[in-house]
């Protein structure tokens, strides 16, 4: 099987070595994404955890969208926050960008993440479902 690296301006662009997502038949798997502002490569928010969430599932939906889909195609959500006390603001944001029935997710407590950021997100999208 193949695999087509996804690419997009409307989102930030990799900062290491990888992709911003590689599509594998009809699913695609996409790097994750902090709150970077995709046209001045800077952190979004002024340390707003809402914010910061929204620019990431905008992030997200630009690549979804590079790749032929939406975000209501994901089926596998990660999530990684520094401050767990923050999980119900990301599920309000989250809920903002995806309807039910919502993907299978899991929400992680990290100690730091790039740039400083305080939320990341990683999902896993099926086309053509």
């Amino acid at each position: 099987m193949s695999k087509t690296i996804i690419h997009t301006d409307k989102a930030p662009a990799a900062i290491g070595a990888y992709s911003q997502a590689v599509r594998a038949g009809d699913t695609v798997y996409m790097s994750g994404q902090i709150p970077l502002d995709p046209a001045t490569m800077t952190v979004v928010g002024n340390g707003d955890f809402r914010a910061e969430a929204r620019q990431v599932f905008q992030n997200l939906q630009a690549v979804a969208e590079a790749a032929g889909g939406t975000l209501g195609d994901i089926v596998k959500l990660n999530a990684y926050l520094t401050d767990l006390a923050n999980f119900a603001v990301f599920n309000e944001v989250m809920a903002e960008f995806i309807a039910e029935p919502f993907p299978a997710r899991a929400a992680v407590g990290v100690a730091s993440l790039p740039k400083g950021v305080q939320v990341e997100a990683e999902a896993v999208l099926v086309l053509n479902a």
